[in-house]
C-alpha cells in the first residue's frame, strides 16, 4: 500500500498564508520591507548603502534613518528610484514614499 504525497510547495510561498491566520501580516510586510529596501539601496543609491536603515512602515510609507545629512540627501534624491524598485520587488510591499530622518549624534545602541 503506497501513500499518496502532495506536491512539495516551498516554504516562501506558504509564509504569507500562515502570517495572516496568526496576524502576522503586517510584521510580515515590515521584515520584508527591511530587508529588501537594503539591497534596493545597494543597487539605485550606493553611497547610502551600509549608512541607512528601514524603521518602520507608516501606512504607505518606508520611514528610513540615515547616519549623517549627506546619506538623507543621497537618499532623498533617489528617492523616486529607490521607491520604483521597492514596488517592482518580489512580493512588493505598497511602499509609495519614503520619509527620510537624520540618526540622532550619540552613541548607537
Amino acid at each position: 500500500m503506497g501513500t499518496r504525497r502532495r506536491p512539495c510547495e516551498r516554504i516562501g510561498d506558504l509564509i504569507p498564508e500562515a502570517a495572516r491566520r496568526l496576524g502576522l501580516d503586517a510584521e510580515l510586510r515590515q521584515s520584508r520591507a527591511m530587508g529588501t529596501f537594503a539591497t534596493i539601496v545597494a543597487e539605485h543609491a550606493p553611497a547610502a548603502a551600509g549608512a541607512c536603515r528601514a524603521i518602520r512602515i507608516d501606512g504607505d510609507a518606508l520611514i528610513v534613518e540615515a547616519d549623517a545629512p549627506i546619506v538623507a540627501q543621497e537618499l532623498r534624491m533617489s528617492a523616486p528610484q529607490l521607491v520604483a524598485a521597492l514596488a517592482g520587488a518580489p512580493g512588493s510591499i505598497g511602499i509609495r514614499e519614503l520619509r527620510i530622518h537624520v540618526r540622532p549624534a550619540g552613541p548607537r545602541v
